[in-house]
């Protein structure tokens, strides 16, 4: 099983973090190793590599959502299944916050300060509204979040070169984000993401970018926009772990 992994994040033992692939337990074509449970593939295999992923990770408890590319936010407190949004929040020790991607950016922050963690889905849709700055207002009213202590972990995403986009959705961006290319539209989620997160006041040097392309990586990342409807799906998850497990 491949699990990817984040420098910055890594530096903080109470941190867990994971970022699914395509590869674990020899898994075949369309889906691979994936962990979505609504994408057409087999049930009782996806259960299997959600076992086998959550141990490796060390989580047992995981709070998810259905993802419906908006900008709601919750914060909780339990594990299970928590209802329609795209950004989770917790101080909970041992409860992982999960986001399924292919292709879309999924953003996890860790206020080192607080103890307080938050991932985030934001797609075009979601950065259009701003759900990372939501996100962080909320962590700043409910936790006295300091910005300035917050680390931020932009996981593999597709790239601006390989998500074309319509002239609808590139009006809804400043054209710092959209390449055109003769007739053709191409738009930078993770740079508008990251923009976000410096003008929230998250220093530069607490924010990583992977520059791992989820189109371009066949053999390791899902991707809905080179594999369609029947494809895999990666979970990220971020969890505080107990004072104990360090």
């Amino acid at each position: 099983m491949i699990i990817i992994r984040s420098s910055l994040l890594n530096r903080f033992p109470e941190i867990i973090f994971g970022f699914s692939t395509k590869i674990g337990l020899n898994r075949n074509e369309p889906f691979y190793f994936n962990l979505s449970l609504n994408v057409g593939d087999d049930e009782k295999i996806v259960n299997e590599n959600r076992i086998k992923y959550f141990n490796k990770l060390g989580i047992s408890e995981l709070a998810y959502q259905s993802q419906t590319h908006g900008n709601t936010v919750k914060v909780v407190n339990k594990a299970g299944h928590v209802g329609y949004c795209d950004a989770l929040i917790t101080n909970k020790k041992k409860l992982g916050l999960a986001i399924t991607s292919a292709d879309c950016s999924a953003i996890f922050l860790y206020d080192n300060v607080n103890n307080v963690i938050a991932s985030i889905h934001s797609g075009w849709r979601g950065t259009e509204k701003k759900i990372l700055e939501k996100t962080i207002h909320k962590m700043m009213q409910e936790f006295n979040t300091n910005p300035q202590n917050v680390y931020a972990y932009i996981a593999p995403s597709i790239s601006m070169m390989n998500y074309e986009i319509g002239k609808d959705v590139a009006e809804k961006f400043n054209s710092k984000y959209v390449l055109k290319n003769g007739k053709n539209m191409f738009l930078n989620v993770s740079l508008a993401n990251f923009d976000i997160l410096i003008s929230n006041g998250i220093q530069k040097d607490h924010i990583q970018v992977s520059d791992v392309c989820s189109f371009e990586t066949s053999s390791l990342l899902h991707s809905y926009r080179r594999d369609g409807e029947i494809s895999g799906r990666a979970l990220g998850i971020i969890a505080l772990r107990d004072n104990n497990e360090k």
